[in-house]
């Protein structure tokens, strides 16, 4: 076995290219968890963000969408008395929130991504397996697996990278599971700059593959001059890159996926879908 992290220190920081967020939210404790995530990568990358809630056409009282100056007061970033232009001023990005008229909010959250320029998709999920989701299924997968979207899947059970409380966030170490198909490169050098973005320092990035024979992964960075190492290891794959996930105590895990075929056709069939299902921290779905 092959074993060896690469640290961004090793190479020059860039930034994680998004200029358009889009959170669907149901206005659930699922939902806030996953809204902190989207609102504290927007404050890093400067990125406009849209709260987006699908309604019935006949609906009752509407829900409240997350109070974004509370969070930002409470996180530290803006005084209690700043005005909306001194906001905006300050950090460098806009929060808009967009209620859409819909009995099928699936086809109302692809209609609104068709129109709508999306860099990052950030969305909770349930982790449903078995019986419950054949019954309930998922808007989350299935908005991803039909948007090619890069997306950030915040799970209702898994530890996050970001505080809902404080802002802070922990984002120490990425495994990052890499196969021959899709090609890898792309969604490693942009899950790695996705974490210097986030985070603001070093960053530990574990590449792991299943099976005896790695591919070779070269980054656009001119700093790496060979390819980057590769952890080995055999078995299952879902319950192997679970067992990593665990044995290195990572806070994100990083999947490239066939972006041509949605973007969680992935790795070996549905790899992607089973990992986030029940990854123990923040799955980002990268199209390769």
């Amino acid at each position: 076995m092959i074993s060896a992290v690469l640290q961004a220190n090793q190479v020059p920081a860039m930034n994680f290219a998004l200029q358009s967020i889009v959170h669907p939210t149901d206005f659930s404790d699922l939902s806030a968890r996953a809204f902190a995530h989207a609102l504290r990568i927007a404050i890093a990358a400067k990125s406009a963000l849209h709260a987006l809630h699908v309604e019935p056409q006949q609906r009752g009282e509407a829900g409240a969408f997350p109070q974004v100056r509370r969070m930002l007061t409470q996180w530290g970033f803006i005084g209690e008395h700043e005005t909306t232009a001194e906001i905006a001023a300050k950090l460098g990005f806009l929060v808009s929130n967009i209620r859409i008229e819909g009995s099928n909010p699936t086809q109302a959250i692809l209609d609104f991504l068709d129109k709508h320029a999306t860099d990052l998709l950030v969305l909770g999920t349930h982790g449903r397996d078995g019986l419950e989701r054949l019954l309930v299924g998922s808007i989350a997968e299935t908005v991803s697996r039909r948007s090619s979207i890069p997306t950030l899947f915040v799970g209702s059970s898994a530890r996050t990278c970001v505080s809902e409380v404080s802002g802070d966030v922990t984002l120490r170490r990425v495994l990052i599971p890499v196969d021959y198909s899709p090609a890898p490169a792309r969604a490693v050098e942009a899950v790695r700059r996705f974490a210097l973005t986030l985070a603001g320092t070093d960053t530990g990035i574990f590449l792991l593959h299943i099976g005896t024979s790695a591919p070779e992964i070269f980054t656009a960075s001119p700093a790496l001059e060979f390819p980057q190492p590769v952890i080995l290891r055999s078995g299952p794959v879902v319950r192997s890159i679970l067992d990593a996930a665990d044995e290195f105590e990572v806070d994100l895990i990083g999947m490239p996926t066939a972006g041509h075929h949605g973007v969680l056709d992935a790795l070996r069939g549905s790899t992607t879908e089973r990992v986030l299902r029940h990854a123990p921290c923040p799955v980002l779905a990268v199209p390769a």
